[in-house]
């Protein structure tokens, strides 16, 4: 995996997206030493979960309508 700065990546972005294309490597861009984003090939493929990663992580009732009173106590 290689890294570019983020100053540098915006001179070459165009090429960069070309070679990542073609190469199939994943790039790593930082600001201030610290990554930031990837650059990497485009896979088509959508991701099914609505949670990213968390692909396990089930949704059970309604998530939208208020809570009941009583369920819910905040911390003091």
């Amino acid at each position: 995996m290689h890294t570019i700065q983020a100053s540098e990546f915006k001179a070459k972005c165009l090429a960069l997206m070309d070679a990542v294309a073609t190469t199939g490597e994943v790039w790593v861009v930082t600001k201030n030493g610290k990554p930031v984003a990837e650059l990497r090939p485009f896979s088509g493929q959508r991701i099914d979960s609505p949670f990213g990663l968390h692909r396990n992580l089930e949704i059970h009732g309604d998530v939208l309508a208020p809570l009941e009173d009583g369920l819910w106590k905040a911390l003091a």
